[in-house]
């Protein structure tokens, strides 16, 4: 029975949007009543990231959030690090701090786990029809390829391994020996999840409402043969 989502926000240079991204995981009821907790992991942002996190904690004393903060920047994937130990939730989602991603959508994922059926829900871009903004061909082409690469290493169906949002069972992400500091967080977890022994990955479809770089998008080509590396490795 799932009591509590852990929700892990890794934050580098968000002062913009950050408070955004809370009021929207804020008005999120979670199935069945199921209680949010909160942990934003600010990874040393040198932009008034922390100033904006720390207003807002102010103003919402209600709302369950953990924050911490790396006194150097460490990467995505060691901010996430830092929130998986922390997390005590039942299950745990990463949220990044932009607007891409609907956390209105929780609920998607979490209804084959609320069944009964799913130890890690995947949320998937490119499968359903709910909305994707249109941006760059190259970059859908490299995350087809990079799933489609992991699939043949891990012998899984993913339609889109490199998502963000991966519901998964905290005590299983709490029992890996996580290594990658950056984007390679995805490939290096999805490869040691499909080793696990009868477990049970579904995957739904999601919105998508990408950044250009204007925007502040920050992965690049160079993060793409990096998660390369990590399918080969792991």
């Amino acid at each position: 029975m799932v009591k509590k989502l852990s929700i892990i926000i890794p934050v580098y240079n968000e002062a913009k949007t950050v408070h955004l991204i809370l009021d929207k995981v804020k008005e999120v009821v979670l199935l069945n009543n199921i209680k949010k907790e909160l942990i934003i992991v600010n990874d040393c942002s040198t932009d008034g990231t922390d100033k904006s996190i720390q207003n807002y904690i102010k103003n919402n004393p209600d709302f369950d959030i953990h924050y911490f903060e790396h006194e150097v920047n460490k990467g995505k994937g060691a901010a996430i690090h830092t929130g998986i130990k922390l997390a005590s939730g039942e299950f745990t989602i990463i949220q990044d701090a932009d607007l891409e991603y609907d956390p209105q959508e929780y609920n998607d994922l979490l209804a084959p786990i609320v069944k009964g059926v799913a130890d890690v829900v995947y949320g998937s871009r490119f499968m359903g029809s709910n909305p994707h903004r249109i941006l760059f061909f190259w970059h859908s082409i490299g995350n087809k390829l990079l799933t489609f690469f992991s699939n043949m290493c891990t012998n899984l169906n993913l339609t889109d391994m490199e998502t963000c949002y991966k519901m998964i069972r905290t005590d299983i992400l709490q029992g890996f020996n996580l290594k990658e500091k950056r984007f390679g967080f995805e490939p290096e977890v999805t490869s040691k999840l499909s080793k696990i022994k009868g477990i049970r990955i579904y995957e739904v479809g999601i919105s998508y409402y990408g950044r250009s770089y204007e925007d502040g998008k920050k992965i690049g080509w160079k993060d793409g043969f990096r998660a390369l590396y990590c399918i080969i490795k792991y």
